[in-house]
């Protein structure tokens, strides 16, 4: 058996902590819900409706934390070090899109009319993103020699907190007697 040495668990936390992994591990869950959602919605049963509200619940949950992570601390730093101000400007539309989006869902049952649909066509929106920023973002962010691994740190402390903030919402709207 090969002992793991204090450098090799050193090399294993900054894999941890860079900044592109986490986020390249943030899309591939995203992904995963967008194709559970999929599945679900493409069986036409009543008693989906409640499993769809909650995978569509996480995927804005997910959606909304990993958003916020990325206009606060991510693209700020590739913006400067990059200097492609177009593909940047793009990713904040793309981002503006998908937060309308978002907030339509959160407003709506799942029976309502075009809910399905507007589940999907933000998965693909989010898909093209992901695209974009693992075949573009990324490689030029690695050019320009980003600290990722600092970056990285900021992106984990952070969604630490946005994490605690929405359980500390969530608890207070489930405690909160529903009018009618």
């Amino acid at each position: 058996m090969k002992k793991t040495s204090h450098t090799d668990k050193q090399r294993d936390k900054q894999r941890e902590e860079d900044a592109l992994m986490l986020l390249t591990e943030d899309h591939q869950e995203v992904k995963e819900l967008f194709a559970e959602f999929a599945k679900l919605a493409e069986s036409q049963s009543s008693a989906k409706t409640k499993a769809k509200a909650e995978m569509v619940g996480e995927i804005c949950r997910q959606l909304t934390i990993h958003t916020q992570l990325e206009e606060e601390i991510f693209y700020p730093a590739v913006r400067d070090a990059i200097k492609d101000k177009f593909i940047m400007d793009e990713a904040d539309v793309e981002h503006s899109v998908a937060k309308a989006l978002i907030a339509e869902l959160e407003a709506m049952e799942p029976t309502q009319d075009h809910y399905d649909a507007k589940v999907i066509v933000l998965g693909e929106s989010v898909a093209h993103h992901i695209k974009e920023e693992e075949d573009e973002i990324f490689p030029k962010a690695t050019k320009a020699k980003i600290d990722t691994i600092a970056l990285g740190a900021e992106l984990t402390q952070r969604k630490q907190e946005l994490l605690a903030e929405k359980k500390g919402e969530e608890s207070t709207k489930a405690k909160k007697p529903k009018s009618h």
